[in-house]
C-alpha cells in the first residue's frame, strides 16, 4: 500500500468518479484504475462498486478512504516536519489523556509555546494505557494524565496538578436536593466523556465505586458534550471542578454530593528516565510545575465540543 495507492484512492472518494480523480492528479484513468486495483488486491476488498446513482463504498472502502486521509496528512506534516528541523526549528510532542488534553492542555501548551519562536508543539490524544508503548517507542516526547497501572523504571512518572471531580446535573434533578445511596446512583443515566472507555484514572474509580452498570453508561465524543446533555436534565455527568465551577455558579448545573465516593485525584508528566528525554521535552517538565503553567491548567479555557477530536486527532501550536 503505497502513497500514490492512497492518493489515487482518496481523490475518487472525494470527486466521485476515476475520471475525475485522475483530471485531479494529473494522470490517466487507467493508472488511476491500476492503483486502486492494486489496493483491492492487498486488502481483498472491493472498495467500491459502480451503480446508476454513482460509486457504492463497502465498509472496508469507507475505513479506507478514512484512514486514506490520516495516512496522506501525516506523510505532508512529516515532510513539513523533517524540512522544518533542518532549517533549526524544535518539535515537542506530548500525548495526553482526553481529560487532561480538553480541559488543562490548552492553556498550558499555548503559555508554553508561546515561550520559544523555533519550537512546535504537537498535542495528540490516548489511552493513559498506551503511554509506556508511546514513550518507550519514541512515538512522543512526553504523557501527561494519570498514572498508568504498569509503569516500571524506564519510565518516570512526576506527578504536577491535584484536581476534584464533582458529579453535576441539572439543577432541578430530585439528586441535588438529598444526599442520596449508591443504589441511586446506579439507577441514574450516566453522562460521560472519553476517558470513561479508557478505564484509567479517577472516572473510571468513580463509575467502579459506585458500580454503574454499563447499560448506565453513554459516553460522548467530549467532556463538554456530556455537560451540555446533563444542564438540559438527561442524567448524572462527572466533571473536573474547576473546569464546571463557573456553571454552577451560574445555575447551569448542581452538584450531587456523596461522600463515600472518592473525588480527588491528580495528573503527572511521565517521561523515559536516564537522561533520555529531548533538551525541548526536559524543558517542558521543568515548566509544568511553575505556578504560571498550574495557573493556566486550571484557568484555561479549555476545548469546546467542536475543536475536540478522538485519539488520533492532532493539534500544533507554534
Amino acid at each position: 500500500m503505497t502513497p500514490t495507492q492512497l492518493r489515487a484512492f482518496a481523490a475518487v472518494v472525494r470527486l466521485g468518479s476515476v475520471k475525475s480523480a485522475a483530471a485531479e492528479l494529473a494522470v490517466s484513468d487507467a493508472a488511476v484504475s491500476l492503483h486502486v486495483g492494486q489496493l483491492r488486491k492487498e486488502l481483498g476488498d472491493k472498495l467500491f462498486t459502480r451503480t446508476a446513482a454513482g460509486l457504492a463504498f463497502t465498509p472496508g472502502g469507507l475505513r479506507l478512504a478514512s484512514r486514506a486521509a490520516e495516512i496522506l496528512g501525516l506523510q505532508e506534516r512529516t515532510i513539513l516536519e523533517v524540512s522544518q528541523a533542518g532549517s533549526g526549528r524544535r518539535l515537542l510532542r506530548v500525548a495526553a489523556s482526553s481529560l487532561f488534553a480538553e480541559h488543562a492542555a490548552p492553556g498550558l501548551i499555548e503559555l508554553f509555546a508561546g515561550r520559544a519562536a523555533d519550537l512546535d508543539v504537537e498535542l495528540s490524544v490516548h489511552d493513559p494505557r498506551t503511554f509506556k508503548a508511546l514513550l518507550t517507542t519514541r512515538a512522543v516526547d512526553v504523557a501527561i494524565g494519570p498514572r498508568p497501572p504498569d509503569l516500571d523504571e524506564s519510565i518516570l512518572y512526576k506527578p504536577i496538578l491535584n484536581f476534584q471531580v464533582a458529579m453535576v446535573t441539572a439543577p432541578d434533578h430530585p439528586l441535588t436536593a438529598i444526599q442520596p445511596s449508591m443504589s441511586q446512583l446506579r439507577e441514574q443515566t450516566w453522562l460521560l466523556g472519553p476517558s470513561a472507555a479508557a478505564r484509567v484514572g479517577l472516572i473510571s474509580v468513580i463509575l467502579r465505586r459506585i458500580n454503574v452498570p454499563e447499560k448506565r453508561q453513554q459516553i460522548f465524543q467530549s467532556h463538554v458534550a456530556a455537560l451540555e446533555a446533563a444542564k438540559r436534565g438527561k442524567g448524572v455527568a462527572l466533571a473536573v471542578s474547576f473546569a464546571v465551577s463557573q456553571d454552577i455558579a451560574n445555575g447551569d448545573l448542581k452538584r450531587i454530593y456523596e461522600q463515600s465516593v472518592t473525588t480527588k485525584g491528580d495528573w503527572g508528566i511521565l517521561s523515559l528516565t536516564g537522561g533520555r528525554t529531548s533538551p525541548a521535552a526536559a524543558e517542558f517538565i521543568g515548566f509544568v510545575t511553575t505556578p504560571r503553567a498550574t495557573h493556566a491548567m486550571v484557568g484555561g479555557a479549555g476545548v469546546t465540543v467542536g475543536r475536540f477530536r478522538p485519539s488520533s486527532h492532532v493539534t500544533m501550536w507554534n
